[in-house]
């Protein structure tokens, strides 16, 4: 009997096994397939598709490249959806592994078509950027910039400078806490001459750009230095639809001209496969609105090529240069307007400007191996050139000679950035994993030297930096069902700061740092409509590598600990909100100030705030947008009302209208809004806020189309940069603080042609 029963048990645990591997067997079938615009065959990048009977979700990689793992036979709907396509639905069958490719057909906008996708492959940020880039209009590199929800730039002097950054509480300056690149390659400029991670976009053609990525916060192990605040990843196109010429015409002796021509059409230069190519120039010329002309000229080329070589090789190749010069009116003192020293597009010296120059070389080579890793291995070179004239106090230091400043940057950088993705069924489950690895190199001759109407007197200090940053990363996120998602990640930076000062062997020296910066990120998602997200991580910014060896500051790679918490969900079919609760402790707001050659080191800063984008479709092509952004932020350890962060924006928004098809009216109206601020520690001088509205009227008829826009239709008297600054006039015997600022263009008005064949 005892016989029979065991007999018995083992029998129904072969059955139970037999049965079990059968399931297992059944749950190993795969549908993979290829995403392409049916106009040129470009694969489509961030694309989502939704298995509807099985509740899974998927995202297009960097080569179009889906993945829907873990299926039993039977059949699917599959529904792909993607900004600026057409929506497609798909009924398909599952009996074997099956590959499949679609093409998709570009569309209008319809909101009602974007989901909320709970795929952790993209950022929280990017449904609102990409639909703010296929919607707002888009003349220049400071409107590209203005694309990232609750960004606000200033521009300094004559446009050729790089801009103001503010976001999130931020007065980055130009660019210490924010991380800009350009197809993977770095904006921001390490041990600058006139300043820590200084971002000058104008090398970029505004017509180039394709799609961009926005992260806000230190959440995100791909991005190390400057990326506190946020980073914003610009990509350009890949191909050209058509050939496209365009003339601008406006206020202020304003002209700029811009082309891409396709290169490659039916033709074959590298592959048999899908090749395209294509050149964009671009040449801008402006007096702006200042009594002094400020001559500004400025001059950009843009090629690139990208191909897939064969079936498992897709290659990019680009090359760009761009230069400008210009003259500058510089930022002025309250009282001298007060007391009809000067108007308030006056100058105190106008001698002020400068040139720059930038030359870029970019090379990407992504590949699928046969177990669908993407191995992606990119190697760029920049040639960089920076001589900036600039007076902000006068007569302060020099009664006689004044106290203007000649800064110069001259520098190559050497970069590699490489990573390895691969996406494994563990326990059933999703496992996504990311590990990369890069380096950066600059080897800079820098210079600060005092000058008079542009002619040198003396040298403060001059030599040669030589800055590395070599990183590894690895990033995991883990789908444990339909609903939820945890991303973990770990970055491990090394840098290397020497500096050799040719005047004094004193003030010469090198350093090593390393700095790992963990992140935890947590997603929760409802369905397609609704998701929360809570994120955490550690980053950091670097200071300039003069401060770095002659004043052996203690926190070369002050941290930045930040969290926040939201939710990003439509309501009803056609309104997508995004909204978030962050803060951020910055141990030290350490940056060296170049315009004095000096380091200033600030008390560690805490800020609070909450973010809220809303897009609105009203109607088929009437749309409505909101940014609305407000921080707290306080120097830590000093007494209350003498803790203010300078220039720290705390009420943030920008909002419009657009009215968007295919042919005929165009039209969009737009504000910007940023509240009044503090200008130093304890709110005695004030930066004035604004409220500035824009317009932009087009229409198009077959191939061409006709343009007109307005920037501050209200006229408003507004500041730009403002700073409290000690300064002193020729006929002062006392130096004066107070506000400093440079003035806000007044109505402006621009018309344009565009022609496509």
């Amino acid at each position: 009997m005892k016989q029979i029963i065991t007999k018995t048990r083992v029998y129904l645990l072969v059955i139970i096994l037999i049965q079990y591997s059968g399931n297992l067997f059944a749950q190993n079938l795969y549908i993979k397939g290829k995403l392409t615009s049916a106009n040129d065959g470009i694969p489509i990048v961030g694309a989502t598709l939704i298995l509807l009977n099985a509740e899974k979700y998927a995202t297009t990689d960097v080569l179009g490249n889906f993945n829907f793992n873990g299926l039993t036979p039977g059949n699917y709907q599959l529904v792909i959806t993607c900004m600026g396509y057409t929506k497609v639905t798909k009924e398909l069958t599952l009996k074997d592994n099956q590959q499949q490719n679609f093409s998709l057909i570009p569309s209008t906008v319809d909101l009602n078509e974007v989901t909320v996708s709970p795929t952790k492959s993209i950022t929280q940020s990017e449904t609102i950027s990409g639909l703010d880039k296929l919607l707002r209009p888009v003349n220049t590199a400071q409107d590209l910039l203005r694309l990232v929800p609750g960004l606000f730039i200033a521009q300094h002097a004559g446009g050729g400078k790089a801009e103001q950054i503010f976001l999130r509480g931020f007065d980055s300056d130009h660019g210490t806490d924010f991380n800009i690149s350009v197809d993977g390659m770095p904006v921001n400029m390490v041990s600058h001459a006139h300043g820590q991670g200084y971002a000058d976009f104008h090398f970029v053609i505004p017509e180039t750009i394709d799609r961009l990525k926005v992260y806000k916060g230190p959440y995100t192990a791909a991005f190390g230095d400057f990326a506190t605040s946020g980073t914003g990843e610009f990509f350009t196109k890949n191909s050209v639809d058509k050939n496209e010429v365009k003339a601008e015409v406006g206020m202020f002796d304003t002209y700029r001209t811009v082309g891409m021509i396709k290169l490659l059409d039916k033709k074959h230069l590298l592959s048999t496969e899908k090749e395209n190519a294509y050149v964009a120039g671009e040449y801008a010329f402006t007096n702006s609105y200042f009594e002094k002309k400020q001559n500004f000229n400025r001059y950009n080329l843009f090629g690139k090529y990208s191909g897939m070589l064969n079936s498992k090789n897709y290659l990019t190749f680009s090359a760009s240069t761009f230069s400008a010069d210009w003259n500058a009116s510089g930022q002025v003192p309250q009282r001298a307007i007060e007391n009809g020293s000067i108007s308030r597009l006056g100058s105190i010296d106008p001698s002020e400007g400068g040139q720059t120059k930038r030359t870029n070389i970019n090379t990407i080579l992504t590949s699928t191996t046969k177990n669908d890793a993407i191995i992606k291995n990119q190697v760029y070179y920049v040639n960089y050139y920076f001589n900036l004239y600039s007076n902000f106090t006068f007569y302060l230091n020099d009664p006689i000679h004044g106290d203007e400043i000649n800064q110069t940057d001259q520098r190559n950088i050497f970069g590699y950035n490489g990573s390895y993705q691969k996406k494994y069924s563990l326990l059933n489950k999703t496992l996504h994993t990311t590990a990369g690895i890069g380096t950066r190199n600059d080897f800079t001759h820098i210079s600060l030297k005092h000058a008079k109407n542009r002619l040198i007197l003396d040298t403060i200090v001059t030599g040669n930096v030589y800055q590395q940053n070599s990183n590894a990363y690895l990033d995991f996120t883990f789908d444990l069902n339909k609903h939820f998602s945890i991303n973990s990640g770990i970055r491990l930076d090394y840098f290397r700061f020497n500096f050799t000062d040719e005047k004094s062997d004193s003030l010469s020296g090198e350093k090593s740092i390393v700095r790992a910066s963990p992140k935890l990120n947590f997603y929760y998602a409802l369905n397609d409509k609704f998701q929360f997200f809570l994120k955490s991580g550690i980053g950091f910014h670097s200071n300039d590598a003069r401060a770095v060896v002659i004043n052996h500051v203690s926190k070369s790679l002050p941290k930045a600990f930040g969290a926040e918490i939201g939710s990003e969900f439509k309501l009803g079919r056609r309104v997508l909100v995004n909204m978030a609760l962050w803060t951020l402790y910055l141990e030290n707001e350490l940056v060296y100030i170049g315009d004095e050659g000096t380091v200033e080191t600030n008390n560690p800063t805490q800020r609070l705030g909450t973010d809220l984008s809303i897009r609105y479709q009203l109607s088929e092509n009437i749309y409505g947008d909101l940014d609305l952004n407000y921080s707290h932020g306080r120097l830590k350890g000093l007494p209350r009302g003498e803790n203010y962060i300078p220039l720290a924006p705390q009420l943030t928004s920008i909002a419009g209208v657009t009215f968007k098809q295919e042919k005929g009216i165009n039209a969009s109206l737009r504000y910007r809004y940023i509240d009044s601020r503090p200008a130093n520690e304890n709110n005695s001088v004030i930066a004035k806020g604004y409220f500035l509205l824009d317009a932009v009227l087009a229409y198009k008829i077959s191939k061409i189309e006709f343009g007109l826009s307005a920037e501050n239709i209200l006229n408003t008297t507004w500041n730009q940069a403002q700073f409290d600054t000690e300064s002193r006039l020729t006929n002062e015997v006392n130096p004066v603080s107070e506000l400093h600022f440079t003035p806000g263009n007044p109505f402006f008005f621009k018309g344009s042609v565009l022609i496509n064949f």
